[in-house]
């Protein structure tokens, strides 16, 4: 029998969920490399509010709010034209718990080439450019994107850039704190899922958000081929570079990249 988490009454942890994420390892991670993480991570804010990154005890890591309700959550329409609630585990009702979701997401880059990216360790609008071609190089034609009409998917079956709408967390979440992480394990799934604990104060887990800077056709990236202003890429590393699957792991479903031998 799955275990649910100690609440008293309907609250906003029945909506949304604020958690403490662990972008980089300030040992192991360069500033560049520190910049890249939070840009790709600060960009999933389709079901993530994020706060301003900062550092501590090793690491560089933000506040956030996860805007994924529990699943045990029921709405109802009132007669007076609000919403009510219902916690099906303890049967709690009243009103709907009010969320801190913003109405419009941020726009993170326009036609003039502006663009909203963690630069030199602050989230700020740049100047981002094309890449320059190296002088005397050979025309050559450009292949395809092979996901451009990759059937992928994510876990609620949304086809397209499953990997751009795809976030893995790694929270900062002690064990002490039991109840937060039962709270995260009853989010509504597949929108939060693979929830595993790491260690005595990692948990991982996945969110469907997808990422900002898709382009307007929810397929190209609007960093790619793109560099800030001190000539690094725009688009983060992680984005070029296809992961290594652990055993438990699996790729998305219609991914091109991956064999099918």
């Amino acid at each position: 029998m799955a275990v649910i988490p100690a609440c008293t009454k309907l609250r906003r942890t029945c909506r949304e969920l604020d958690v403490t994420i662990a972008i980089s390892d300030l040992a192991s991670d360069s500033p560049g490399e520190q910049d890249a993480a939070a840009t790709w991570e600060l960009g999933h804010d389709q079901r993530v509010t994020f706060g301003t990154p900062y550092k501590r005890s090793g690491e560089l890591r933000v506040d956030a709010t996860i805007h994924v309700p529990c699943k045990y959550l029921k709405a109802a329409a009132a007669s007076n034209g609000t919403e009510n609630a219902t916690c099906t585990a303890y049967g709690f009702t009243g009103p709907m718990p009010e969320s801190t979701q913003p109405a419009e997401r941020m726009t993170l880059y326009n036609s003039d080439g502006d663009c909203v990216l963690v630069h030199e360790g602050v989230q700020q609008q740049i100047k981002i450019n094309p890449k320059k071609v190296k002088k005397g190089a050979l025309p050559v034609i450009q292949p395809d994107n092979p996901c451009q009409t990759a059937q992928c998917r994510t876990a609620d079956n949304r086809i397209g850039a499953a990997c751009c709408r795809d976030l893995k967390l790694e929270l900062f979440l002690p064990k002490k704190r039991q109840n937060l992480e039962l709270l995260l394990r009853t989010r509504r799934s597949p929108l939060v899922c693979k929830v595993k604990r790491e260690d005595s104060d990692t948990v991982e887990c996945e969110v469907i958000s997808a990422c900002g800077y898709l382009g307007a056709d929810d397929r190209s990236c609007v960093l790619h081929d793109m560099v800030r202003p001190n000539g690094k890429s725009a688009k983060p590393q992680l984005c070029y570079d296809w992961p290594e699957l652990e055993e438990d792991e699996a790729a998305h479903p219609g991914c091109v990249l991956v064999s099918r031998d």
